[in-house]
């Protein structure tokens, strides 16, 4: 491709950023396919992403609340430090956006991390961990609903999530079509409808396997070499 075009693309998208993709000493054509490839599966990535993580946080909100009796459980049962942490900096947040207190508003504020960590130790021992690997993963196999399972694929998915939204390279991980089968998965776990809807709308699979050929087509195509 035109060596002239990719270093005017390449300066504004950082030649370090781009270097991760050519590590191998591959082309500039490749190199910038490859950056591109990663956009498209970070963009396929999205829908499922996004259903997982509003399942899940809507999913262990219904928990918490059933066994705290109230939908404000996050003001009754006992939390670590940096969850209750989070808890004041949502409402904060609400307050001085003039929106109400109300419960849907304050576990919308909540970050992803925050529902990842009542798979910890602390709640482990006060048995809200436990209650929520039962109740909110109903539809999984019973060796499944199991904090120490669930715990790595949660850390999975928030460690997949991150990198898509802060569009770093996911390319390269050896075991992305086995991540992204198991959040599926999980989100299955949680409401087997919702599934359905993910995988009608996913499109991961079918960009992984057209791989690199279309984008060096488009580059090749719309910048030939001079």
């Amino acid at each position: 491709m035109d060596r002239t075009f990719f270093r005017q693309v390449e300066t504004h998208l950082n030649p370090e950023r781009l270097g991760a993709y050519r590590q191998d000493g591959v082309d500039d054509a490749s190199t910038l396919a490859r950056y591109l490839l990663n956009m498209a599966l970070c963009e396929s990535l999205y829908s499922p992403l996004q259903f997982a993580e509003i399942a899940m946080r809507n999913a262990m909100h219904a928990s918490l609340s059933a066994r705290a009796g109230t939908d404000t459980w996050y003001n009754t049962l006992p939390l670590p430090h940096w969850q209750s942490k989070q808890v004041t900096d949502a409402k904060d947040h609400l307050t001085r956006a003039g929106k109400s207190l109300s419960s849907g508003r304050v576990v919308a504020e909540l970050t992803f991390g925050f529902w990842v960590g009542f798979f910890t130790k602390p709640h482990m021992t006060s048995g809200v961990a436990y209650h929520i690997a039962k109740t909110a993963f109903a539809n999984a196999p019973k060796s499944a609903r199991d904090v120490e399972a669930l715990r790595p694929k949660w850390q999975k998915v928030r460690d997949l999530r991150n990198r898509v939204f802060h569009h770093e390279r996911v390319l390269h991980w050896q075991d992305l079509d086995t991540q992204h089968d198991k959040m599926l998965q999980l989100i299955g776990w949680m409401n087997p409808e919702l599934e359905q809807l993910a995988r009608m709308l996913d499109r991961f699979s079918q960009v992984r396997q057209e791989g690199l050929t279309p984008w060096l087509n488009k580059l090749r195509n719309n910048w030939p070499a001079n």
